[in-house]
Parts: structure tokens; C-alpha cells; sequence
């Protein structure tokens, strides 16, 4: 099976003046990316690294990230992309973890770094590098570390089951796991998703969010398997998305739900300027139905929406099937299957909730350093997911919630996501997370945290949901009104955090 290290080599000669990649008013053909790639992988194996070892960044989206990520590819080294919202402790354990030998920073990191440097004992003597004209001491400009590097193509023989990328799914707080894909695993990321997705090689893709989400992986290695064009955004700014819409004929957008409501909710938007695109992708959460129904009127036959988990198998629900299952993630992807299991690991009957389980080809091996999690994360063949749903009798899957999110009210399972689907229908309600809090009489109670569009008494949301709820047990016990959630890098809304912040 070919590996990803050939791809970019292969536009590079063949689609050498084609547009490959467009950032912060710069673009590169793919021969010009082709060199930029090299240009690092031949550095990176230039300052003592070789093929199977670990270098990491600590980068937002840019161009260096970008090559990051590519040089790996061609190298045959590992990547470890870190979040740049880790704070100093949680990057020195995932750092230590990963056994990383050198390090891309961006200028902002520099401090963090130096802190924990020497709780590093992988890392090469010069093994801290930072982009930009940042000249911290003990680092090296990144400028100077590619400078004299070739461009030429480092000839790195790589195989389907090296090791591509480690990509922690915590670092923060707690045990960081390192999920590990391979260069197989990555390469079905291109074809299936390529296929998903209706992509060919003159699509255009923007992506806004952190690169260093794997929910990025799904557009970014369809892009350079089919070397079509990748507009890339530093942040996400909604403005600035429907502008570059607009501006480039963008084909394929994928967004978590908040920038998909940021999106719908700016004063820019109307249905004509994204008229090009061809698909709109939910990932990271599913959308409230309320959006889904706004964009499936406005913007018809363009909406996915994928279910999955980083460790492995993925659901989609297809654009043809937007409206039709509406309330659905999909059915498995192409050679994935899923099953419902009960906590015995027995399969459970059609319509029957319990949890997602699955397998295919985007399986990890395994999470770097833990065998015993590796153990724990399966049922015989099948990935456990942590989250509960059912699939119906056509088998498409309908989430129910997170096993951890789920509230037990006097002795009944109570689920987020059912009151969250009321919650978001008041029309003052922009973004809504129900969560559970102590209480002495029914253990645990539902509150509902919302972002508004307009301003609501808190008492008045309160009674508007709950003369609303299907049970007495879905009723909030209170409401949470904030200006903005906190979340993770992916966009993903942090319930622990907003629990917190209720308590105190």
C-alpha cells in the first residue's frame, strides 16, 4: 500500500503550478510547498533525528505547521501537533510521554518551554525551535534551522505500518493519551473520505479551525491526495470565512457546531455568497436540530455530518440523507461497521441504547506507552467509544449522549441532549449545554448553561423549558447564562468547566 510520503512528491512533478496552499495572503503552488516540506524534513534528519523518532510543535495554524506535518510524511519521522492552550505542566507531561526529541514552537511558547526543558531528557541539545524573529536564548530561529537545508526529496524509504502521527487526546489534566496513527491509517483518511466528501482534485477547501484537531484531518489529507487547493485561516473569524467563501469558490467547509452557528448568526452571512459550496461539515458535536434545519432550507443538499472518535471508526451522514435523518450522525463509512453493546459486551437489539462501539481501518494500534488503556479501550474486536446510542432499522445511529455526561435524577437516566434539544428553541437561546450537579434528594439535577442572543431572565428560561420537557425528571433545577463557553482547542464545550463555574 503506498504511504502519504509520496503524495506531495507526486504533485509536486506532476501539478508542479497548480495552487496548493493559500495563508495570511501568501500562496504556494505545489511545487513551492514540495520545497518548503523538504526544506524541513531534511533539517529535522540534519540535526540528529532519524526515521521513527518523535519531534513536536507547539504551533497555531501556519505555514511552518503545515510543513510540520508534511515533512513527517516524506521523513519518516513522527509528529506530535500539541495545542498551544497547554499550560506548561500539561505540555511537559505530554512532551515527556512522547519521548519528543525536538521541538517547533511558536514565539509565545518560548517561556513554557524554557520552564520545562529540563524535564526533557529526549530532547536534543538543540532541539528547541521557534518560528518568527523571536530570538529566545537556547533557541533556534526556525529561519536559521531550515536555511541551508536541501530541498531535495530526503528519500526516506516509509512503510505502511510506520507510525505517522501521535495525537493526544488530553495533556491538561489527567493521564494524556497518545493515539497513534500510522501512515495506512492516514492513507485511508485520503481515499475514504476523498470519496465521502464528492472531492476531486478541483475542489477548494477552507479550513478556519486548529489544524491540530483531528477533525482536520478530514479535509486536509483528502486535499493532498487529490491535490486540489487548501485555504487555510490562522483563527477562525466568520466574517473572514464568508469572505474567503466568496472570494475563492470555496467547494468544502469543515466547522464544529459554534462556528457553524457563528457563522448563521453574523450580520455577513447570506445563503448566496456560499452558494458554491458543495458541502457544509458538522464535526467535533452534533449540531442542535434547529441549525440543521436553517441550513438543510438555506443551503440544501450540502450538509454532513460525521460521528466518530480519533482512536478510530467513523459514522457519516450523507448529504442526500440530510433532511430524511435529520436527528441522525449516519451510517458507518466505507469497510466500518458499528454495533450497540451493553456493558457486558453483548450486542443489544435494534432501537436499544447503549454504547457506540465500532472497527474498520482507522483503528489505532494502540495508545503510545499504555497497553493496559490499548486493553480497556476495546471489546474483543470492537473499539469502545465511550458514548451511548442506538442505531435504528435501517442502521443509521443516533447519538444519545456521553456515558460520562449523563445524569442519574432519582434513579433515571437522564440525558443532556434530549433537554438541550428544547433549551436551544427559545429565541433568545444561541448555544445551550445541559450538565448535572449534586443534589440531595434525586442525586442529581440537570442544568441547562446557555450563550443568548438577546437578554432573558433566568427564572423565565427556566419555566419556558420546563413547561416544555417530555418528563418530570428532564425538568432544570436552574440556568447558567453566560457571555461564551469555554472550550477545548477542537471547539468542543468543556461541561467540567461549566459545572465549576456554576458551583461557584
Amino acid at each position: 500500500m503506498p504511504t502519504l510520503s509520496r503524495l506531495l512528491p507526486q504533485h509536486a512533478r506532476y501539478r508542479a503550478n497548480y495552487p496548493a496552499l493559500d495563508f495570511d495572503g501568501h500562496s504556494w503552488t505545489f511545487a513551492a510547498l514540495n520545497d518548503e516540506v523538504n526544506r524541513l524534513a531534511n533539517a529535522l534528519l540534519n540535526a540528529g533525528l532519524a526515521p521513527g523518532d518523535r519531534f513536536a510543535t507547539v504551533l497555531p495554524n501556519s505555514l511552518e505547521l503545515m510543513a510540520a506535518y508534511w515533512a513527517a510524511a516524506v521523513s519518516g519521522l513522527v509528529i506530535v501537533p500539541c495545542s498551544v492552550l497547554l499550560q506548561p505542566g500539561g505540555l511537559r507531561t505530554l512532551l515527556k510521554d512522547a519521548g519528543a526529541r525536538l521541538v517547533i514552537c511558536d514565539a509565545d511558547q518560548c517561556d513554557a518551554l524554557s520552564a520545562i526543558r529540563g524535564d526533557l531528557p529526549e530532547l536534543l541539545s538543540a532541539g528547541c525551535v521557534v518560528t518568527g524573529d523571536h530570538g529566545a536564548e537556547g533557541f533556534v530561529r526556525y529561519a536559521d534551522f531550515v536555511a541551508i537545508a536541501s530541498t531535495d526529496d530526503p528519500a526516506i524509504v516509509v512503510a505502511p505500518d510506520d507510525i505517522y502521527n501521535i495525537m493526544y487526546s488530553s495533556g491538561t489534566t489527567g493521564q494524556p493519551k497518545g493515539i497513534i496513527h500510522t501512515h495506512r491509517i492516514r492513507g485511508m483518511y485520503c481515499t475514504l473520505f476523498a470519496n465521502a466528501w464528492r472531492m476531486t482534485p478541483e475542489s477548494v477547501c477552507l479550513h478556519a479551525g486548529a489544524i491540530v484537531f483531528n477533525g482536520a484531518m478530514l479535509d486536509l489529507m483528502p486535499w493532498m491526495f487529490l491535490g486540489c487547493r487548501y485555504v487555510m485561516h490562522r483563527s477562525f473569524d466568520a466574517g473572514a470565512v464568508i469572505a474567503d467563501i466568496e472570494r475563492y469558490r470555496v467547494t468544502h467547509v469543515v466547522m464544529v457546531p459554534a462556528q457553524i452557528i457563528a457563522i448563521l448568526g453574523h450580520p455577513d452571512y447570506a445563503p448566496e455568497r456560499l452558494a458554491s459550496l458543495e458541502m457544509i461539515h458538522n464535526v467535533g458535536a452534533p449540531l442542535h436540530l434547529r441549525y440543521k434545519q436553517r441550513i438543510n432550507e438555506e443551503l440544501p443538499d450540502r450538509f454532513y455530518e460525521l460521528y466518530g472518535v480519533t482512536e478510530g471508526f467513523m459514522t457519516i451522514l450523507d448529504r442526500t440523507e440530510a433532511v430524511r435523518k435529520a436527528g441522525s450522525v449516519g451510517k458507518p463509512a466505507f469497510f466500518n461497521e458499528v454495533t450497540i453493546l451493553d456493558t457486558d459486551g453483548n450486542p443489544l437489539p435494534t432501537g436499544e441504547v447503549g454504547e457506540i462501539c465500532g472497527t474498520g481501518p482507522l483503528v489505532m494500534p494502540g495508545y503510545h506507552n499504555l497497553p493496559e488503556l490499548t486493553r480497556q479501550a476495546f471489546h474483543g474486536r470492537w473499539l469502545r467509544s465511550g458514548d451511548l446510542g442506538y442505531l435504528d432499522e435501517e442502521g443509521y445511529l443516533f447519538l444519545v449522549d456521553r456515558a460520562k455526561d449523563m445524569i442519574i435524577s432519582g434513579g433515571v437516566n437522564v440525558y443532556p441532549r434530549d433537554i438541550e434539544e428544547i433549551v436551544i428553541r427559545h429565541p433568545a437561546v444561541n448555544e445551550v449545554a445541559v450538565f448535572g450537579i449534586a443534589d440531595d434528594r434525586w442525586g442529581e439535577v440537570p442544568v441547562a448553561a446557555v450563550t443568548v442572543t438577546t437578554e432573558v431572565a433566568r427564572e423565565d428560561l427556566v419555566a419556558w423549558v420546563n413547561e416544555r420537557v417530555d418528563a418530570r425528571f428532564q425538568r432544570i433545577a436552574d440556568a447558567l447564562i453566560l457571555k461564551e463557553f469555554p472550550r477545548n482547542v477542537a471547539g468542543k464545550i468543556l461541561k467540567r468547566e461549566l459545572r465549576d463555574q456554576y458551583r461557584r
